[in-house]
């Protein structure tokens, strides 16, 4: 008969999510710091991503089954502030629209300059790898979904004409910011990031608006 007080036998513990944090972090720092010298991301094996992190390759491997997933999370990582700052301002009330719009670009420039990189990376890979392109078209298009809601509610209250197309208006105001971001930080901007931030603003003022 079986013992009735026998001990359960321990299961291999997990990585709670404050470890795998803390090692996500180490991971971004590490990956960015290899590509800060103009290495691309596709040259970089995960053998040295891993000794750059200072993990074993297998417990590298625990994480991220392969570089398209590292991929992935990483950008979600470095991503998340670059889109909350714009969807707040999608959300929020627009009564002091024509400066808010401002601050949201100023903080989008600023997030992916730090992190350009890595953004331009997933801009490059996403443009061959299946998954990680389905990721990113996945992103922006939830990003769209929110200004879509937004220009449709602005629509129902009479703020923009009835005649505007939402959906299309959508794709032109997120394809502009994205590519013109990724452009400006790719080292081919005339103009500094104050000045782009609020040429992005105005632009997209004009945009929904249609007054100066």
């Amino acid at each position: 008969m079986a013992s009735l007080t026998r001990v359960a036998k321990e299961r291999r513990p997990q990585p709670d999510d404050d470890r795998r944090s803390e090692f996500e972090t180490r991971v971004l720092h590490a990956l960015e710091e290899l590509m800060a010298d103009g290495t691309p991301y596709t040259e970089l094996a995960v053998q040295r991503i891993a000794t750059a992190s200072h993990m074993a390759r297998s417990t590298f491997y625990r994480y991220f089954p392969d570089k398209s997933r590292l991929l992935i999370r990483m950008a979600d990582l470095v991503t998340a502030d670059l889109f909350a700052a714009a969807e707040h301002w999608w959300r929020a009330d627009h009564a002091e629209a024509r400066q808010t719009v401002v601050v949201a670009m100023t903080q989008m420039i600023a997030g992916f300059r730090r992190h350009s990189a890595l953004l331009n990376a997933l801009t490059e890979v996403s443009a061959y790898d299946r998954d990680v392109g389905r990721y990113w078209s996945g992103r922006v298009r939830r990003f769209r979904t929110v200004v879509c809601e937004r220009l449709a509610a602005e629509q129902r209250s009479g703020n923009i004409d009835d005649g505007f197309d939402v959906t299309g208006t959508a794709i032109v105001l997120t394809s502009m910011v994205e590519r013109t971001i990724s452009v400006a930080c790719s080292g081919q901007s005339l103009v500094d990031d104050r000045v782009l931030a609020e040429s992005l603003g105005r632009a997209i003022w004009l945009v929904v608006y249609g007054e100066d």
